[in-house]
């Protein structure tokens, strides 16, 4: 849940654009407006995310008599108020901004995420300085939670000290950029709102033992990036406890967020020293246009990159990453969730170079049901593990969005017209030679 920081946030206007991306603005708890190419849910009662949570059970138990091996996506915001999730990732973010605020005072600005590491005493004079806590206090954070034993606190250990044990109602104050005051990460939560986030972890959990259960793989589907700390950060905490032997919790990465190689960098090392089955779908993104408008009207840096080119660029660059590291730690896995070609190609060409053989299922292909065919069929014919995603619901919201994917893809379309064409002259050539039934 991490990025470096950027020279825009170095400067007071960037940081307070940041501060407003994950400022818990009502008026988005909805978000169906203008997004009709992915899912979207409107928070009604708690009854209703009751419901949607019995719907996911059925499609895990449909996934697991389909298919040995099968995959069910999920919508946090659809198991809870989209609010929580709002005041949630304003606590993430503020709380690695104050990461990074640190980090540029013990002048390690700019380093890559990873590579930030706060030298405790420093800290812990820098915090008694600011008065969030004494030194007494803060070395019983490291003493209680065996963090700083080297002497230094990363990014990774700084996130540990918030997690699901810590009463969100009682966390830290952290200094406000821009006015200098001390404040509180979040406010208080109301004794219902309280009741309704317990309620979204347990359904959660509920979701995640049916899959493991019924050996189902469980995707976390990505959301708008406002969301999305919150999305990951309590993704990550299933995989922590349902990771353990295989992966069985999938969370996913948008490759049109600028942040997309930080956060997956991050989560894989988390992975690595906790030791659990790292799992993840890698996708460019669905939510662009919501995005830029939301940015632009509240008044924050974009989050998405600027041009389709750089987009590719991540998706590559996180895959690569994470094929890498399947061929170093055998305990992470990838699904390549693109209807693109090339996207496809460099997959399977860093597979070869990697000594990747497709029997191990840690790499697997998806698209949607119905598109991409081409690219669909000669994969699963080839022995690779390949998957259609199958979009579930009323048929007047399930049209819409498949209707728009069609439209995004419509290079695709032409593809698929290419290859109609091959396959009907190759169907005259054997007409015409009598070998209809037979290649040769």
């Amino acid at each position: 849940l991490s990025s470096c920081t950027s020279a825009a946030e170095k400067e007071m206007g960037g940081a307070e654009r940041r501060e407003k991306q994950y400022q818990a603005h009502r008026g988005f708890g909805d978000r169906r407006g203008g997004v009709i190419s992915a899912r979207t849910y409107f928070y009604a009662d708690e009854a209703k995310c009751d419901q949607h949570m019995e719907t996911f059970l059925r499609c895990i138990d449909a996934s697991s008599g389909s298919s040995e091996d099968g995959f069910s996506a999920i919508k946090l915001t659809a198991l809870g108020r989209p609010q929580f999730l709002l005041q949630f990732s304003e606590v993430l973010v503020k709380w690695r901004r104050f990461f990074h605020q640190m980090a540029a005072e013990q002048g390690q600005a700019g380093r890559a995420a990873l590579e930030m590491k706060l030298e405790v005493e420093k800290l812990q004079e820098a915090l008694a300085n600011l008065g969030i806590a004494t030194k007494a206090e803060s070395q019983h954070w490291f003493t209680g939670e065996n963090l700083g034993v080297s002497g230094t606190v990363d990014l990774l250990d700084w996130n540990s000290l918030i997690d699901s044990r810590t009463k969100l109602s009682k966390l830290l104050l952290v200094p406000n950029m821009q006015t200098g005051q001390l404040e509180p990460l979040l406010s208080r939560f109301t004794e219902e709102e309280d009741l309704q986030m317990k309620r979204m972890l347990q359904r959660m959990d509920t979701l995640a033992k049916r899959a493991t259960e019924k050996g189902v793989r469980l995707m976390v589907d990505a959301e708008q990036s406002y969301f999305q700390p919150a999305i990951s950060r309590l993704t990550l905490e299933m995989q922590r406890r349902f990771n353990r032997d295989r992966a069985i919790i999938f969370n996913t990465y948008q490759c049109y967020l600028k942040e997309a190689y930080d956060n997956v960098t991050v989560d894989v090392e988390l992975s690595r020293r906790e030791a659990w089955h790292f799992g993840t779908k890698l996708v460019r993104g669905a939510y662009m246009e919501q995005e830029r408008e939301r940015a632009a009207q509240i008044g924050y840096e974009d989050p998405i990159n600027p041009t389709y080119e750089k987009t590719n660029e991540m998706y590559h660059r996180c895959l690569d990453y994470i094929l890498e590291e399947i061929k170093h730690n055998r305990k992470a896995n990838v699904m390549v969730a693109s209807h693109n070609e090339d996207t496809v190609k460099f997959t399977l060409r860093r597979m070869m170079e990697l000594g990747i053989h497709p029997s191990e299922k840690k790499v697997c292909f998806g698209q949607l049901l119905g598109m991409c065919d081409q690219i669909t069929f000669p994969l699963g014919q080839a022995g690779f593990p390949v998957y259609k995603y199958v979009p579930y619901g009323p048929v007047n919201e399930v049209l819409p969005y498949l209707s728009r994917r069609a439209q995004e893809n419509r290079g695709f379309m032409q593809r698929a017209n290419r290859e109609r064409d091959l396959l009907w002259k190759e169907f005259k050539r054997r007409l015409l030679a009598g070998s209809f039934f037979s290649p040769n």
